[in-house]
Formats: structure tokens, C-alpha cells, sequence
């Protein structure tokens, strides 16, 4: 398990627009997030969501192509040793990859949910994804439902 998880911006809305949020906090127990992604989800902050600055100018040349809150969340998940960050963003992901960065996205915190007893099934959650504005393709419900026995 990472020390140190960091999130961007679409992971907060999606499981705050689903009624899911505490599921991080059950899962991860902690979060970090920047103040930009704090803006950006424009809700108020629980206290198990920290926020915490990048110190580097790591984040200025990334937003020449992603936008202000995945470069600002790369750059604090890249100044943080052994992290994960979550993002759903495909530029973003393979930024942060390339980066030597750790990723997940919200389908991937459902399933980490669900191998460490979170949650039952994971079917539900994304049945209430699909009633929101994420897409998500039918070949990556398929690959998700049957990394998780589900299919």
C-alpha cells in the first residue's frame, strides 16, 4: 500500500456526485489534494482530505497540455515518496506513468474497495456511475466487472 494518496479533481466529483465520497476516506484513510483541485471539485473539504502544495515548478510545464488540477496533482504525487495518485484523465495517467508516478482511477478504487471487503459488488457503483455525466466505455465495465468476478 502507497504512503501517500493523491487525488485529482474527477475521482472527488464522481464518488461525491454518487454519494460515495467516505468510500476514499474507508479505503485510503487519508487524501491529499491541492488547492487547485480543492477549486476545482468546489465543495466543502472533509477533514481526512489534506491540502497540500507541490514546491517544485514540476506543474508548470504540465499544463501546456493537461489542465491546472491534474498538473498541480502530478506534481504534488511526484514530490511524494511511494505514492498513488488517482486520475481518470488518459493524458494525465500517461503523464504521470511516464513520470515513474503510481495510478489508479476511479474504477481502480472500486476495485481495490472491493478486494480489501469495502464493498460487496462493484456492479452497483458503476450502474450509479453510468446515471452521471463520466463516461466510461462498455469494454471497461466488461474488463472491471471481470477483474472482480462479477462478469
Amino acid at each position: 500500500m502507497p504512503n501517500v494518496i493523491v487525488s485529482d479533481t474527477s475521482c472527488l466529483i464522481l464518488f461525491y456526485k454518487i454519494g460515495e465520497l467516505d468510500l476514499l476516506k474507508k479505503l485510503f484513510g487519508k487524501l491529499h489534494i491541492t488547492e487547485t483541485v480543492q477549486k476545482e471539485f468546489n465543495q466543502s473539504i472533509p477533514n481526512w482530505i489534506e491540502i497540500v502544495e507541490p514546491t517544485t515548478d514540476v506543474q508548470k510545464g504540465l499544463t501546456s497540455y493537461l489542465d491546472k488540477g491534474e498538473a498541480s496533482a502530478i506534481a504534488l504525487a511526484s514530490e511524494l515518496e511511494n505514492s498513488l495518485l488517482i486520475i481518470d484523465e488518459i493524458k494525465g495517467r500517461k503523464a504521470a506513468k511516464e513520470m515513474g508516478i503510481s495510478v489508479t482511477g476511479s474504477l481502480g478504487v472500486l476495485i481495490a474497495a472491493k478486494n480489501r471487503g469495502h464493498i460487496q459488488t462493484v456492479k452497483p457503483f458503476i450502474e450509479k456511475i453510468q446515471k452521471t455525466n463520466f463516461r466510461i466505455s462498455e469494454e471497461l465495465i466488461e474488463r472491471v466487472l471481470e477483474n472482480v468476478n462479477e462478469s
